[in-house]
């Protein structure tokens, strides 16, 4: 049982897929940190608001002890500026080169001569050629 956990553990896919989650994890802090830093204060300046998590309309005031009840739409313009960075990144970082490196191995592949492996001869082929080595042996052999 810890044989195949182990075998599992060292493929090589399960590795990549551990780097891949750790760069990923780094590359959300840079992404985060250009929306939160450069996007939403561009954003708020449009709005108005001090950032953009914070632009939104006010559904209901404060009352006493109450916290005001806020539709916070800059929140989720926050989150979808973030996914689609995060999603051209990998697409033009990730996805369009590695299409490039298939498309280039497939050309590679498809200029190179097909070997042709040769094929055994049949029973038949075999056969006919025995018959006729016999006829030229027992000729052979008739000339001493």
């Amino acid at each position: 049982m810890l044989k195949g956990f182990k075998d599992f553990i060292l493929r090589g896919n399960v590795i990549e897929l551990a780097v891949a989650v750790v760069i990923g994890a780094s590359f959300t802090a840079i992404v985060n940190g250009i929306v939160t830093g450069v996007i939403n204060p561009l954003i708020a300046l449009m709005f108005d608001a001090s950032d953009l998590a914070a632009a939104g309309e006010v559904l209901r005031p404060a009352q006493g002890d109450q916290e005001p009840v806020v539709l916070a739409w800059g929140l989720v313009l926050s989150a979808v500026i973030q996914f689609l960075l995060v999603a051209a990144v990998v697409y033009f970082a990730l996805i369009v080169p590695m299409n490039y490196l298939k498309k280039a191995q497939f050309r590679k592949k498809a200029e190179e001569p097909a070997v042709v492996e040769p094929t055994p001869p049949t029973d038949t082929v075999t056969v006919a050629f025995q018959g006729h080595f016999s006829r030229f042996t027992d000729m052979a052999v008739g000339m001493d």
